[in-house]
């Protein structure tokens, strides 16, 4: 019995020894809480994040200073960036051109050239032998009149100078580039007089190809800096006025045009108009394919180039055919020189089956010369006439 009593004694000396140190360990730690006083209690505004930490272990240090922040400067203005000009379409040198372009008629038009030359180079020129170079002419569409005139001068000549070779190929040049007549005027009247614009009306048939040359012959004015108006005076054909549109776009000319089915003339007046107002060096009026046997449209292509000469002289009026219509495009030739004055002929699609003799046949019959020539559907196929080049690629 006495030694559990002790045991009993030891538990419960035991217990009280845990319950002091338990309420010595509470009493120390609310002390340190109630007597903790040097700490100095946030402002009732709230904590600044953007102020230096403070040091508690120096009571007399002073406080810093409110950080100041500064605005943002406002931002500049961003200036919108200006569009960026439209890039000018603008022909090859004139040089590569017409490199090409008398390759391109070389391998068109030779053909009458070497048929000529085979007949001329036979032994004996007999009779029979002239009515096969007359055929091959004619053949050409050179035409009655100018073949004739050949033959005999080419007969006086062989008799006379010899019928070798090379004197053959000399004298037939120097004939067919006689016939073409290289003394012709073939320079474009563009330019106006006493500060006027230069007015180029382009007339044709439906299909002659018009509308292309009109803005292949702006983007060659471009290319030596000249102002240009283009009038849109097809106006009942809606793919035409597009078309020029699309041309005015890419070589950055403006064209002036009317709803559908708008008179033609007012149109060509209104482009006249504008260009005066502007300063503008040239005016290129596009019209209506006028068919050469309906009057009462070749009577409105008259209207038109007396409205615009109420405000300006048309200076160039040309005429654009068709090279591979042949004697056909004289019948138009003759009629809308009538009607108009024709100036200057433009063949189009001489490189294809075109027969060359047109360029003779059509100067003789309407007295004036052949201005350009278009070899193909290209941008730069469209070039000055050369009687000299055009010679030697019938040639071959």
């Amino acid at each position: 019995m006495g030694y559990f009593a002790d045991w009993v004694l030891l538990v419960v000396g035991l217990l009280l020894v845990a319950v002091v140190s338990g309420v010595a360990l509470l009493s120390g730690s609310r002390r340190r809480r109630d007597g903790d006083t040097d700490e100095v209690a946030p402002p009732s505004g709230g904590t600044d994040v953007l102020a230096p930490e403070r040091d508690d272990t120096r009571q007399d240090a002073p406080s810093a200073p409110p950080r100041t922040v500064e605005p943002d400067a406002p931002a500049a203005p961003v200036e919108p960036e200006a569009p960026a000009a439209p890039e000018v379409d603008r022909p090859e040198s004139a040089a590569s051109r017409l490199v090409r372009l008398r390759q391109r008629l070389s391998r068109s038009q030779g053909a009458l050239g070497k048929g000529l030359l085979a007949l001329l180079s036979r032994d004996r020129l007999d009779e029979d032998t002239w009515e096969d170079i007359e055929d091959t002419l004619l053949a050409a569409d050179i035409g009655v009149a100018p073949t004739q005139e050949l033959v005999e001068r080419l007969r006086t000549r062989l008799r006379v100078e010899g019928s070798g070779a090379a004197d053959v190929r000399a004298v037939l040049k120097e004939e067919l580039l006689a016939l073409v007549d290289p003394g012709m005027d073939r320079r474009l009247a563009v330019s106006g007089e006493d500060g006027q614009p230069g007015v180029v009306l382009v007339v044709g048939v439906n299909g002659a190809g018009k509308t292309t040359t009109v803005g292949k012959i702006a983007r060659i004015l471009r290319s030596e800096d000249l102002a240009v108006v283009m009038g849109a005076a097809d106006t009942f054909r809606a793919a035409a006025v597009e078309q020029l549109a699309t041309w005015g776009e890419r070589v950055d000319v403006e064209v002036v045009r009317g709803p559908e089915g708008t008179d033609p003339a007012s149109v060509a007046f209104e482009a006249v108009r504008t260009a005066k107002e502007k300063g503008v060096d040239t005016v290129l009026v596009d019209t209506a394919g006028r068919l050469q046997n309906k009057a009462g449209l070749m009577d409105e292509l008259g209207k038109v180039k007396r409205v615009i000469e109420k405000q300006a002289p048309v200076t160039e009026v040309l005429l654009v055919l068709d090279a591979t219509t042949g004697q056909n495009g004289m019948v138009q030739a003759r009629v809308f020189s009538e009607v108009v004055d024709v100036t200057g002929i433009v063949l189009t699609k001489l490189d294809g089956s075109a027969k060359g003799g047109i360029v003779v046949a059509v100067q003789r019959e309407l007295g004036v010369p052949v201005k350009l020539v278009g070899l193909g559907e290209g941008a730069d196929d469209l070039a000055p006439f050369d009687a000299e080049a055009f010679t030697e690629a019938l040639l071959g």
